[in-house]
């Protein structure tokens, strides 16, 4: 009876050996190693976009990217996860999309635009250059995003694998295969603000979920590595990357068939109709009166 269920053990060990041998072959453009976020954009051109990616006949305006980098979910994503700026992913779908302009507003990126102007000014770029004053394009709008939640779970299969082998040399091997079956789930939000008047233009929520055997790679020696990539390289950087999308179409949604709310009478900022008692504040003058008629009852 113990010796039937070693076939068993042996086909796990060997697919572990079997993941470890595929690292050896480079295959670039590996569609194992992609997000969602896939391809390219150039202009209003992409190339080997994602299917499920939601998209605008012409652009609504231009559009900089807001994080919050003081925020817990952003110290997670980028100090626990090692991963990239959410920016970084945000860009390639907006500008695949076509529904926005993007504009750089990011610290490198604008330190790399001060560097240019100031070396224009000490007058060492060449005759021609234009680096004057007035070029830069207008944000119209800021997108906000965030992370609600991101977790991982186990879910109790190593208990349920390594009770198939109660005893002998096999049951760890199973109990940790089990272990290492993982549901990954995020969920995340959009926000568009109107950067003229302040106002919220739209919000959108959006979630992934994937389950894997992410101990595998583990036990075969690979590493969740940062870097640009680093939302293709980690499984729970690719369920991250699914979320921003469907949170993402889910705003392009709402934006097509867009209606600006209206504040009857006043008009926005105008007092609003949740009005409150409109009776005169008491006069400087009134005060000291008031408090005189007091005192001659007491």
């Amino acid at each position: 009876m113990h010796f039937a269920k070693l076939p068993l053990a042996a086909a796990v060990v060997g697919v572990l050996l079997l993941a470890g041998c595929q690292t050896t072959d480079m295959q670039m453009g590996s569609q194992s190693a992609k997000t969602v976020a896939t391809g390219s954009a150039a202009g209003s051109s992409s190339a080997n976009a994602s299917g499920a990616l939601e998209r605008c006949a012409s652009p609504l305006g231009t559009v900089s990217l807001i994080e919050n980098q003081s925020a817990g979910w952003y110290t997670i994503i980028t100090g626990e996860y090692k991963l990239p700026p959410t920016a970084t992913l945000l860009r390639l779908l907006i500008q695949q999309s076509n529904c926005f302009v993007v504009v750089e507003r990011g610290a490198a990126g604008m330190n790399a635009m001060n560097r240019e102007r100031a070396l224009m000014q000490s007058g060492e770029m060449r005759a021609g250059s234009n680096f004057g004053a007035g070029q830069m394009v207008a944000s119209d709008y800021g997108i906000s995003p965030e992370v609600v939640f991101s977790n991982s779970d186990a879910g109790g299969m190593g208990a349920a694998l390594g009770g198939i082998v109660n005893r002998g040399r096999y049951s760890n091997v199973l109990a940790n295969v089990g272990g290492s079956l993982q549901t990954r789930e995020a969920n995340t939000m959009l926000t568009l603000i109107d950067n003229r008047s302040g106002v919220q233009i739209g919000v959108s929520e959006g979630s992934a979920s994937k389950t894997d055997f992410g101990g595998f790679l583990n036990i075969a020696g690979a590493s969740a590595a940062g870097g640009i990539g680093g939302y293709s390289r980690t499984p729970q950087g690719k369920v991250i990357a699914a979320a921003f999308m469907d949170s993402y179409n889910q705003l392009v949604i709402s934006l097509r068939n867009y209606k600006a709310q209206v504040v009857q009478g006043q008009g926005l900022g105008g007092g609003g109709r949740l009005g409150v008692d409109g009776g005169a504040a008491p006069s400087q003058t009134s005060a000291p009166a008031d408090r005189r008629q007091t005192n001659r009852k007491k």
